[in-house]
């Protein structure tokens, strides 16, 4: 974000929903001349039903169309209930939005078939319509029309926010999947390491009927068991030199529940810590080639204390440290990144990073749909 100008500041909106598929992660964010700052952040639970329809797509064979397209309906509708909510509570007219930056939801990521592709559902002209807001979306089809992975996208915000004043840092995104973003003075990296709660929450759902293990605390009273654990680490996906990226479709329940075949007297707490053990490795082996002197963590894993001292102990030569600390809400770090993507798109400059999606070269991300 290096542009100068005398134009008034802008404002934007970031909208995430990412793997966990919990709910809508919305920030405005205003833009004056250089400066990013946040001016309001939302949190919004999905409904139940919609949350289930969007977790079967993910993993079903097949998508009848009626059926997709009427659940993409109501995720939009979600989309722009969120963003009127946050206008009034912000006192912010739509007019004053110069666009909203929506990532829409994840359904299917293959980056490594042929031909390769990803689908984000979204529906960009309702969401303008709804809001009275330019929108930008569909932002990682670009990327791999340009040979790169479409993801993660996040690390060029990451980079353009923090190297300046942490030259040799990395983020850790814990979402459902683990994305890391790595910088020095010679270098950016950006990639996906593997799960980070997807696995777990899934497990806390099934077998402790709670959405989620609530700061470790679940995973803290059990016991890693090393056979499982060496099963769960050979994942093909976790041998792979970066760039790569991976979703739901690689971890996911039945892929755990086809791993435990050969584990059945390990108890469900044991199954847990074994899993957080299993975020916490393929985290810390995906780093093993790089030394960064801090690791801000973002993300709803962020409050997972225990997958966090366990990370700690395997990698002691780095601080870890909410992003709290360098200025951005750990919760909110991935919507600010699209509220800042769309800004790149507004003003035709490229919002991915070649090192780490391996694009052919820089690219203006996305579609654009006019208020």
């Amino acid at each position: 974000m290096s542009e100068a100008s005398t134009n008034p500041p802008e404002y934007y909106i970031g909208i995430m929903s990412g793997t966990s598929l919990d709910g809508v992660d919305l920030a405005i964010v205003e833009c004056d001349q250089n400066q990013l700052s946040t001016h309001f952040t939302q949190f919004s639970l999905f409904p139940e039903q919609l949350q289930k329809d969007l977790a079967e797509l993910t993993l079903a064979e097949q998508w009848h169309p009626d059926h997709y397209f009427k659940i993409e309906t109501e995720l939009t509708q979600v989309y722009a209930n969120a963003v009127e909510a946050a206008l009034v509570s912000a006192r912010v007219e739509p007019g004053n939005i110069t666009a909203i930056g929506c990532h829409g939801q994840t359904v299917r990521h293959r980056a490594f078939t042929k031909p390769a592709y990803t689908v984000q559902m979204i529906n960009g002209s309702l969401l303008a319509e709804l809001t009275n807001c330019t929108v930008v979306t569909d932002f990682r089809r670009r990327d791999m029309a340009a040979g790169g992975q479409g993801a993660p996208l996040a690390p060029a915000f990451h980079y353009a926010a923090l190297s300046a004043q942490h030259p040799n840092a990395a983020v850790l995104n814990l979402g459902g999947i683990a994305n890391l973003t790595i910088w020095d003075q010679e270098r950016l990296i950006g990639f996906d390491s593997g799960p980070a709660n997807g696995l777990t929450d899934a497990w806390m759902q099934t077998r402790f009927n709670k959405p989620r293990d609530e700061g470790g605390e679940q995973a803290r009273q059990g016991n890693i068991n090393q056979g499982l654990l060496e099963q769960l680490l050979k994942h093909p996906y976790l041998q792979l030199p970066a760039p790569k990226s991976t979703g739901r479709e690689e971890f996911n329940l039945p892929w755990l529940e086809s791993q435990l075949a050969s584990y059945n007297d390990v108890s469900d707490q044991d199954v847990l810590t074994t899993l957080a053990e299993f975020t916490a490795v393929s985290i810390a082996e995906s780093l093993k080639n790089s030394k960064p002197t801090h690791m801000y963590v973002c993300g709803g894993g962020v409050n997972n204390l225990y997958i966090l001292e366990r990370l700690q102990r395997l990698i002691p030569q780095t601080v870890i440290a909410p992003s709290s600390e360098v200025g951005v809400d750990p919760d909110f770090m991935e919507a600010i990144a699209f509220a800042w993507i769309a800004r790149q798109t507004i003003h035709l400059q490229p919002g991915n990073q070649p090192s780490v999606t391996g694009a052919h070269g820089p690219r203006i991300l996305g579609a654009i749909y006019p208020r």
